[in-house]
């Protein structure tokens, strides 16, 4: 899969290009990541995108604020991903519940925890961050490498292009730590970044300068100014409600 850059990817190209790292990698969603490869298969992908059980619920709560009857439309899924703004908000209580419901009898991070919903937000890095369970293990004994590690691969992030090469990028971006009790972003680092295997590719070849993100091990867009500050806030705001939160949980 390669986004078409004559035009804006369509929402289920756009969820494509996320969904596919941890797809890949069978951390979510179901079986044959293949699916999301193709560039004109839109309801299979769709059909796809409806056993994600993390990120559907997200979905549909942002598509029925916004009065969307498509789960998958382009500003939806840019909302979820990147949390960008422009939708209207989606009501904290209702999400949480709808979480809930959706995620009955797996283990999670904060979900059940009394305040969550007061600070609730429909995007990825909430999902990462208060949902999934590795923040519990942020204070387990054995210390906190693997859940940061885990953490810091699985949210989406965003960094500038330094170098590219055949199908690797390296990116300068700021990487999840967890000191005195806490999680924050450090000074830019580089890192290296799958941009391609072979012939495929989540976006078009990167060029150096360019601001991008990343989700696991792949790059999956080319960001604009917009979509960047959008993301940096999301991040900013859901590590804030998870070092207000985590204490009270552990």
């Amino acid at each position: 899969m390669t986004a078409d850059t004559r035009s804006p990817p369509r929402g289920w190209q756009l969820f494509a290009s996320y969904a596919y790292p941890p797809n890949e990698l069978g951390y979510c969603g179901p079986p044959d990541s293949g699916i999301l490869l193709s560039d004109d298969a839109g309801a299979e992908i769709a059909a796809h995108a409806r056993g994600f059980d993390g990120a559907w619920p997200y979905l549909e709560e942002i598509a029925a604020a916004a009065g969307i009857s498509d789960p998958l439309d382009a500003d939806v899924v840019r909302s979820y991903w990147l949390g960008t703004a422009g939708l209207p908000r989606v009501d904290g209580t209702r999400l949480v519940q709808h979480l809930r419901r959706a995620l009955r009898g797996q283990p999670t991070g904060l979900l059940d925890h009394p305040d969550l919903d007061r600070h609730a937000c429909a995007d990825h890095s909430f999902h990462v961050f208060a949902v999934y369970p590795w923040v519990r293990f942020l204070s387990a004994g054995s210390g906190p490498s693997t859940p940061v590690r885990i953490l810091q691969s699985c949210r989406i992030r965003w960094g500038t292009v330094e170098s590219v090469d055949d199908d690797q990028v390296v990116l300068r971006s700021r990487p999840l730590l967890f000191t005195k009790g806490a999680l924050t972003l450090g000074p830019a680092v580089p890192e290296s970044v799958r941009w391609a295997r072979g012939t495929m590719s989540l976006t078009a070849r990167p060029r150096t300068g360019d601001t991008v993100s990343a989700h696991w091990d792949w790059v999956c867009a080319r960001l604009d100014g917009a979509e960047c500050d959008a993301l940096a806030a999301a991040t900013a705001t859901t590590l804030r409600t998870v070092n207000l939160l985590l204490p009270d949980a552990r």
